[in-house]
């Protein structure tokens, strides 16, 4: 299967176009979708080729959400773009109380095959309303998947899987990643919604990651091969609901240390999971305490220098590996 390079946004548009042509039943509603091709360019031109099923919507949330889960639940497959996932708590309810619980409510007779696009994480200069990652919320509400792709490759694929899924899915795309290029296979790529990806193996250190601090972590596991030997195994999470458990063990057994890394505030967030999980049921296999390397616990700063202050980056990634593998802190350039 032949290879090119797409960029984050060119990838996802062709995921939308082959699952639109190959299905009737898919449609796309959001916010300036159509006058804008979307805020990122993921939707440009659709509107020429699928018409009606293209839709720009009132700026409602509420509305664009309620609308997604009566037609999924009426036999439609939409896909419903928020725009920005930091307005994502104005569709709580039917998010919590309806899209995550109508298929049990009604005993399996339903399915809800929606997907909820977010585009979530830091947008420079964003500020605190426009620049958050709010994944953890999502992960105590049985009824629904939460994927996370990293990359071109996977945010094709992971769309293609979410929007043929019975089940409701919420799609947090990074802010950041829509520019981002990458090698994408020619034709049809689906990745599965509930299974991590080991996209660098090693032997001494664990790293769990997702979205577009990945990029970030395997800078860093390059670095600290080159200067101090040591090997990182690097998984790409994908999937924080259900999270592939299994993937994890198999890593931390092998490396005997384990630190996750996301740009969500640390602080309740998706690593406090993991490692909980894995110091329930691997701590025989622990040779140094789980870690984990997130935000700091403050509303995102506009100010450029405050910003930086706020979110981890590899110099903090490299301390944190050499405080695992060597039980110390460093100060370190890169």
């Amino acid at each position: 299967m032949s290879k090119r390079i797409l960029t984050f946004s060119e990838a996802t548009r062709e995921a939308m176009i082959e699952e639109m042509r190959a299905d009737q039943e898919v449609f796309v509603f959001g916010e300036d979708i159509v006058k804008q091709g979307g805020i990122f360019g993921q939707f440009s031109n659709l509107k020429e080729e699928f018409g009606e099923r293209v839709r720009d919507t009132p700026i409602s949330e509420t509305a664009l959400v309620g609308a997604g889960v009566g037609a999924a639940l009426a036999g439609a497959k939409p896909v419903i773009d928020l725009h920005f996932a930091d307005f994502i708590g104005i569709t709580m309810d039917e998010i919590l109380n309806q899209m995550a619980k109508a298929r049990y409510m009604f005993g399996g007779q339903a399915e809800l095959p929606l997907v909820l696009r977010a585009p979530d994480g830091l947008m420079k200069h964003g500020a605190a309303q426009h620049s958050q990652s709010l994944e953890a919320l999502f992960m105590g509400i049985p009824g629904i998947r939460v994927v996370i792709p990293s990359t071109p490759a996977n945010g094709k694929g992971l769309l293609k899987s979410a929007i043929q899924d019975p089940n409701p899915v919420i799609y947090f795309e990074h802010k950041g990643l829509f520019p981002v290029t990458g090698e994408v296979p020619e034709g049809e790529i689906y990745t599965p919604l509930d299974k991590a990806e080991v996209v660098q193996t090693g032997s001494d250190v664990t790293i769990v990651s997702y979205s577009l601090m990945l990029t970030k972590v395997l800078k860093v596991a390059e670095y600290v091969k080159a200067k101090y030997g040591i090997r990182v195994e690097v998984i790409d999470l994908r999937s924080i609901v259900p999270i592939d458990t299994e993937t994890i063990y198999q890593s931390v057994k092998k490396t005997g240390r384990l630190i996750i890394v996301h740009e969500a505030i640390k602080i309740g967030g998706v690593g406090g999971e993991i490692a909980a999980r894995v110091v329930e049921n691997l701590w025989e296999y622990l040779e140094a305490p789980v870690l984990r390397v997130g935000a700091k616990f403050v509303p995102v700063p506009f100010s450029p220098a405050m910003e930086s202050f706020v979110f981890p980056d590899e110099q903090e990634i490299i301390s944190t590996i050499l405080k695992s593998v060597y039980k110390k802190e460093a100060v370190l350039e890169i």
